[in-house]
């Protein structure tokens, strides 16, 4: 569990790596150059010289220390050179989801006051040039890709970014001493990055994130989970999130790891095979839609294959749960007849899952375990940057969000009366201390900076001791923290009974019917929800039974699918308390996405958008109640 080299700041981290490695022919990024093409490896001498080129150019540009710079890209390798050569001459990194349409783009170029834009493809570059007279202080924008509609490029304020690498390679020997200068005079508590909230409710606001924010989190990740030279990771959540950016990137090269880039989030599952990692970082969605597809797979196949699947899944658990002896015997068969071959899927090597961004459903982490692949869970926000506890390695309790790391300290505050009712730090375990549920709120040296030119927003969220208010509730559990949902998620039905419904909808997706879910019910007499079926078990269904439907939009309207859906739903609603249950629901052909406004990039559910777009159908869901 320990550094690769010793850093305060990120600059810091980077020239360090790169001295160690210093002719030494080490990996530590990877790209495909097309979809047929094998790996292709990029050493850190090679990363270290790009990295200078831009940074002498940034220089020559006239980039002064804590100036903006922003980027619109996928993970790549142009993303890592154009990163750390802001770092090295003391700039600010500004984010952008790739999926941002132009409107938030010009927003949040215009709120940062960014100088330059980097843009990786040419759909990305229209983008730009589209809200570039918007942009009042944007002076250039460097496109990464050539791109197929080459009158883009006509615009005198566009360059290619390997012209300017070619230009700044160039100036190094002139830039060189200020290069170092600047590097030299970063301090911890200086700002490094802008990372724009994905925002389920309203417009993004720039969270400020100084080197210390990112360095402490990065050094206290390393305290609870291995990662060393000989690891590599496969990236693909979004860079500009908070939790790829600590911990699959930032966290990865200070353990002297390698970073493979997926091509993209819909090639994951060739690219694990392809670079065969041994730690994979994703959110819940991933591990989710795996086990989604093997029990399909499952319950296709029948007979004797869905016994040795139940068998072995049964005899993981024990194993997992700490029984040996002859279990021990049993898991062995087990993992030849079945988990090997899921192992596989994932390249073979893994070693270590992590998942963050949402809450991991506790059914998903028993299977990978009982499977002998344990997830490691954290919890944390942007604002944390963004970890605030991990779950132990091999003492995971999924359902469960692990201990607070080293050096931050949580506590949990009473939503009626704001007191704390109590507190753990990182450096107090071993510990059992379990609570009563409340907000939870964070203190340490991962926490924001505050909100970019909102002081106001910023004096909602931290209070005058240094306390982050999380928006999260939650309890302490034996000395784990437990979360119950957000508190703006939070339902107050018609009794005055307040529902969380994360929980719930966690717990509906556990059906191999069910694919997304939103429940809803606030002020109403009890709980319904919106269901997105899994559209490809309800399509295998209907050709099984010779049920005929047209299209998705009509397969939710066959009787037998919201049968089905119904059957599992009752049986599911054994597990509620009363006023929790799902009494009605209706069902929706079209998956929530990014793309359809419903899903933040990082996949939360924005609710309200939720509760808009399908009014009509939660009015006639409560009409009964109306008449």
């Amino acid at each position: 569990m320990s550094l690769a080299v010793q850093f305060d700041t990120i600059a810091e981290l980077f020239n360090n790596l790169a001295h160690k490695y210093k002719g030494k022919n080490k990996t530590v990024l990877a790209y495909k150059p097309g979809p047929n093409d094998p790996y292709v490896e990029i050493t850190w001498d090679e990363f270290y010289q790009d990295t200078l080129s831009l940074a002498a150019y940034y220089i020559e540009f006239g980039i002064k220390p804590g100036d903006r710079i922003a980027i619109l890209s996928e993970n790549r390798y142009e993303w890592a050179v154009m990163d750390m050569a802001l770092q090295l001459v003391a700039a600010v990194n500004v984010s952008l989801y790739a999926t941002l349409p132009p409107g938030q783009c010009s927003y949040i170029l215009n709120d940062s006051s960014s100088k330059l834009f980097f843009v990786s493809t040419g759909i990305q570059l229209k983008k730009a040039v589209e809200v570039f007279d918007e942009c009042k202080d944007l002076e250039r924008v460097i496109a990464f890709d050539h791109p197929q509609n080459e009158r883009l490029l006509d615009e005198k304020y566009v360059f290619k970014f390997k012209g300017v690498l070619a230009e700044g390679a160039k100036l190094v020997d002139k830039h060189m001493a200020e290069i170092k200068k600047r590097t030299k005079g970063i301090k911890p508590g200086d700002l490094a990055t802008l990372i724009y909230t994905s925002g389920t409710t309203g417009q993004p606001k720039g969270v400020m994130l100084t080197h210390d924010n990112v360095c402490s989190n990065v050094k206290a990740a390393h305290m609870v989970i291995d990662i060393g030279e000989n690891d590599r990771s496969l990236s693909f959540l979004p860079l500009c999130h908070s939790f790829e950016r600590t911990g699959g990137y930032y966290a990865m090269l200070a353990g002297g790891a390698e970073i493979f880039y997926a091509e993209s989030v819909d090639t994951v599952s060739k690219n694990l095979i392809e670079s065969r990692p041994t730690v994979v970082i994703s959110v819940p969605r991933l591990f989710e839609k795996i086990v989604n597809l093997i029990k399909k797979s499952v319950e296709e196949a029948g007979g004797s294959k869905k016994k040795i699947f139940e068998w072995a899944t049964s005899v993981g658990d024990r194993y997992a749960k700490g029984e040996r002896g002859f279990v021990s015997i049993q898991q062995k068969l087990a993992d030849r007849l079945v988990f090997s071959k899921l192992r596989d899927r994932f390249g073979g090597r893994v070693k270590l899952f992590v998942s963050g961004g949402a809450a991991l459903p506790a059914d998903i982490g028993n299977f990978f375990a009982a499977a002998g692949m344990r997830i490691t869970e954290g919890y944390g926000l942007t604002e944390t940057s963004p970890v605030i506890t991990v779950s132990p390695y091999q003492k995971e309790r999924y359902g469960t969000v692990g201990h607070v790391v080293p050096g931050v300290t949580v506590a949990i505050q009473r939503v009626e009366d704001n007191s704390i009712i109590a507190e753990l730090s990182g450096n107090d375990y071993p510990s059992t201390l379990s609570s009563a549920e409340g907000e939870i709120i964070c203190k340490g040296p991962n926490v924001m900076q505050g909100y970019w030119g909102k002081k106001k927003d910023t004096a909602e969220v931290i209070d005058k001791d240094g306390w982050f208010q999380t928006g999260d509730i939650g309890k302490f559990d034996k000395g784990y923290l437990q979360i119950t949902d957000r508190l703006k998620h939070m339902l107050v039905n018609a009794g005055g009974k307040n529902i969380y419904p994360g929980p719930i909808e966690d717990m509906l997706k556990s059906s191999i019917w069910i694919d997304q879910v939103v429940v809803i019910g606030e002020k109403q007499n009890y709980m319904a929800a919106l269901i997105v079926p899994d559209l490809e078990v309800a399509k295998s269904y209907c050709r099984q039974n010779n049920i005929s439907f047209k299209d998705d939009a009509d397969l939710v309207t066959v009787k037998e699918v919201a049968s089905a859906v119904d059957k599992d739903l009752k049986q599911l609603n054994k597990k509620l308390a009363s006023h929790e249950k799902i009494r009605k629901f209706r069902l929706i052909s079209e998956p929530f996405s990014i793309e359809g406004g419903e899903m933040t990039p990082t996949l939360k559910i924005k609710r309200r958008v939720v509760y808009d777009k399908y009014q009509e159908l939660i009015d006639e869901i409560y009409a009964d109640d109306r008449a």
